[in-house]
């Protein structure tokens, strides 16, 4: 037994637009907009990212939105999208700083993926950014592989699937 298992995780699925989550989501996106532009993120500029790039349909059904926590503490979050009649799209990947190494991708990966098989998914899709190396070995190391591109989001830079 790894050390993993003897932390006492859940997920859960919240509405998106639930205060832990909108905190988690504005951490995600704090994070990933920080590494973007090689800086922290200025006043308004998270809230601008929220508003551009809304979570709102991360709800059933057509998604579902998952918090992790350990010992009750908010660890990460990910998203399930409904893209079509049998695939998902997982988005807003996110593991705290703090909660890094401790196992709680995989538990929100798993998690994510269950979601999916739910919406009576047969493959998850995701795309994700040169910079975000960690992303894509968590990734690779769950079996997702390249994919040809797909959708519009005009920050993506790889695109992976997994059949479920």
């Amino acid at each position: 037994m790894t050390g993993n298992q003897l932390l006492n995780w859940s997920v859960a699925r919240v509405a998106p637009t639930e205060p832990e989550a909108l905190r988690a989501l504005f951490r995600y996106y704090d994070e990933i907009g920080s590494r973007y532009y090689g800086r922290p993120m200025e006043p308004g500029e998270v809230e601008q990212i929220m508003i551009d790039f809304p979570s709102d349909d991360l709800a059933p059904p057509t998604g579902a939105f998952l918090l992790a926590r350990l010992d009750g503490e908010v660890a990460g979050c990910v998203g399930v999208r409904v893209y079509s009649p049998e695939i998902a799209e997982l988005t807003r990947m996110f593991v705290d700083g703090a909660h890094r190494g401790s196992g709680c991708a995989g538990v929100l990966m798993r998690a994510a993926e269950d979601a999916a098989r739910e919406f009576g998914a047969k493959s998850m899709w995701l795309n994700t950014r040169d910079d975000l190396v960690e992303a894509r070995a968590l990734y690779a190391r769950r079996g997702y592989q390249p994919i040809p591109p797909y959708g519009d989001d005009p920050y993506a830079e790889h695109w992976f699937g997994k059949g479920l």
